[in-house]
């Protein structure tokens, strides 16, 4: 089992974030990604539909023989991984804003925090960051848009920098000492970021403590692959194959697949 493959599913291409970090903690290990681009993005849904669009990424992986399933998107996770992990008999790792480091650390008291509004409007979320907003002023900032310019291969564009200026004036305003990115789409932001951000501003993402996380939960359940050659890396998506493609700078084959 521990040759099988890791899957990873998110709402289109943000999810490579993840990918790229356990792919440098774990480059042994086989991988299966799919990018759900034709239903992104999914901040924006009712919490049932992200149910039934992780339901089915997370059948299609387990067909595919995976081992283990990467929910590289926060939404899904903050909506949908309670009921994965009830409903199939596979290790999940899910993805969460990273709010407990930048809370612990803040100078300022305040902190910013930019995510989709299905990932803010969650119960999981609330939950899991109650306990470490006492005393600490917490700006929440919907990134309404930012999918899908980023899907659309717009990143770098004039209208990106607009819309991030505005997203940011509140959480400047209120003297953020640190950013969390809440979606997994947004850590390919942090150039454009650190442009238009203060120096003392720290950006906070949660890729490395995922791949983290990974790698403790194939350890647990003895299905970490131990050999010495180099994993093999799969890529389907349904939708646009340049835009993946060009988010992984050709280095691997991306094929279409309807999904």
């Amino acid at each position: 089992m521990s040759t099988q493959p890791i899957g990873i599913f998110d709402s289109g291409i943000g999810g490579t974030s993840i990918f790229k970090e356990i792919k440098a903690l774990l480059p042994h290990e086989h991988t299966i990604y799919l990018a759900d681009s034709f239903n992104a993005p999914y901040g924006n849904k009712m919490k049932q539909e992200i149910i039934g669009l992780s339901i089915k990424n997370t059948e299609l992986l387990i067909q595919k023989n995976c081992k283990l399933i990467v929910v590289a998107c926060n939404t899904a996770t903050t909506n949908a991984i309670t009921i994965l992990r009830a409903s199939y008999d596979i290790p999940f790792i899910g993805i969460e804003p990273a709010i407990k480091p930048a809370a612990l650390s803040t100078q300022t008291k305040a902190i910013g925090i930019l995510a989709t509004k299905g990932t803010l409007s969650s119960e999981l979320f609330h939950k899991t960051t109650d306990p470490y907003r006492h005393g600490i002023k917490v700006i929440e900032q919907i990134g309404e848009g930012i999918v899908t310019l980023i899907e659309d291969g717009k990143t770098n564009s004039d209208e990106m920098r607009i819309l991030l200026q505005t997203y940011l004036k509140p959480m400047l305003e209120a003297d953020i000492d640190y950013l969390v990115l809440g979606c997994t789409h947004y850590p390919y932001l942090i150039p454009i970021l650190l442009d238009l951000l203060p120096k003392h501003v720290k950006i906070i993402d949660s890729g490395q403590a995922v791949a983290r996380q990974t790698k403790t939960v194939l350890e647990q359940h003895q299905i970490l692959n131990t050999g010495s050659t180099s994993g093999n890396n799969q890529f389907f998506t349904n939708g646009n194959i340049d835009v993946l493609n060009d988010i992984l700078d050709g280095k691997y084959k991306v094929q279409n697949l309807k999904f």
